[in-house]
């Protein structure tokens, strides 16, 4: 009701009830009950998401005080959308080489119907695509990897043109990983009903579905910034002046503050990662990390700030499979073959069980994932097989996404190493979790 032009508001009171079960049990509990007779809980929602479910609040008030990611890594983005994954993403440089020379000489309606691409959309056009591509110059230096999804490293051309061959390639975030680079990537929102998932670091850009969820896309931080390039070609000179950090600068005075010393954007990026990696702080916040973006508490202590660090540096390089632990991968795939992924079957081969092409039987349960009805990678434990990076379930996808094609040798070699990089992290996670404790 308006008097006097203010406004007098009627605070609404907010009640919740739920329950869990089968169908049938709900539809019992419904006609069983009515909104007089029904136990409800009174809810004070509070800033800043105004939740209408229940809510630990002294537990979010804790973690709202932590450093919001997005806070301290100011320049960020979602990930590129391509709009047409199966044109623009190869599986190597030669493939998605020989497919833009051929996408750009055809007649429009020719290319569509050749690369099965549809009809246009308001973002995403054949004519703008082909004439982005021509625009270009077709030069290979437009090549670059992209992770595509976990551990899954792909090629696609890139101009940074919007609305071109790629609908929204976010050129703004993604210039600065055409650069030697790190990033972080992670998720404001996810749908997962299990633990958080959703980070991961990465050397190059990233689409935006590398990670799976209902409800957002990816968001990739760049470690370092690099000076402008010329607006016409993002592949050209840059001009005078050094990379600059991509943190915010009052983090940087605030450490310096606490710890009495200098640190670096490294020590910073690296503790951040071990801190998302630890299963203590996903279990703890674990309701928050699914509504927005994570939350970093950083330690008072340097001694445990460094400490946490060296084991964030350690799983960024198992995560970049650059681990020198890789070299001697716990999986090896056995048997000779076509190598062609038909329908990837994970068994569990208990202790004692003779395996094909062994002499010996495991001393104690492993796992074995076949590829078709005869070749399989070994020493793959249940924990590693259903470990998910990003929502995917990683051993699997990995596989899935390659059904029908023939592994090379470099891909059978990757799968190995993330079987053993996986099997680390694990290892790690446990190690991270002692030195959270003590914070």
């Amino acid at each position: 009701m308006l008097n006097n032009n203010l406004c007098e508001y009627i605070m609404a009171k907010v009640y919740h009830h739920e329950i869990y079960g089968l169908r049938e049990t709900k539809y019992d509990w419904l006609n069983k009950h009515h909104i007089k007779n029904v136990k409800w809980n009174k809810l004070e929602p509070q800033s800043e998401f105004y939740l209408f479910i229940p809510q630990d609040q002294k537990m979010f008030k804790i973690y709202k005080t932590f450093k919001n990611i997005t806070d301290i890594f100011p320049v960020n983005s979602v990930g590129i959308v391509t709009a047409r994954d199966a044109l623009t993403i190869g599986w190597n440089e030669d493939e998605i080489w020989n497919r833009v020379q051929n996408f750009a000489r055809l007649e429009i309606e020719l290319a569509r119907q050749t690369y099965q691409l549809g009809e246009d959309t308001r973002d995403w056009k054949v004519e703008f695509a082909q004439k982005d591509l021509k625009e270009s110059g077709i030069d290979k230096n437009h090549l670059t990897p992209i992770l595509y999804r976990p551990f899954d490293v792909r090629y696609t051309y890139y101009t940074g043109k919007s609305r071109g061959f790629h609908c929204r390639p976010r050129s703004d975030v993604m210039r600065h990983m055409l650069e030697p680079n790190n990033s972080l990537c992670f998720m404001r929102q996810v749908s997962t009903s299990g633990s958080y998932t959703q980070v991961l670091i990465s050397e190059h850009m990233v689409d935006n579905r590398t990670f799976f969820s209902s409800k957002g896309i990816i968001q990739q931080a760049p470690l370092y910034l690099y000076p402008e390039t010329d607006k016409k070609d993002l592949f050209s000179e840059h001009e005078t002046g050094e990379k600059k950090p991509n943190i915010k600068l009052e983090l940087f005075e605030e450490l310096k503050k606490n710890y009495k010393k200098e640190v670096t954007p490294e020590e910073i990026f690296y503790y951040i990662y071990a801190i998302l990696y630890s299963n203590t702080y996903r279990t703890k916040y674990s309701e928050f990390l699914k509504i927005d973006f994570p939350r970093v508490p950083f330690t008072k202590n340097h001694k445990l700030f460094i400490q946490l660090g060296k084991l964030g540096k350690q799983l960024a390089d198992l995560h970049l499979l650059k681990s020198k632990e890789l070299d001697k991968p716990i999986s090896k795939f056995p048997i000779n073959g076509s190598g062609k992924v038909e329908k990837p079957k994970y068994i569990i081969v208990e202790t004692g069980q003779l395996v094909p092409t062994r002499r010996d039987a495991p001393s104690k349960n492993t796992g074995l994932v076949h590829i078709n009805t005869i070749q399989y990678f070994d020493g793959i434990s249940p924990e590693i097989w259903n470990y998910q990076i990003g929502g995917y379930q990683v051993c699997e996808k990995w596989l899935k996404d390659r059904k029908g094609r023939t592994l090379t040798l470099e891909e059978i070699q990757t799968y190995c190493k993330i079987v053993t990089a996986l099997s680390k992290t694990i290892e790690l996670q446990e190690e991270i979790d002692k030195h959270y404790s003590e914070d």
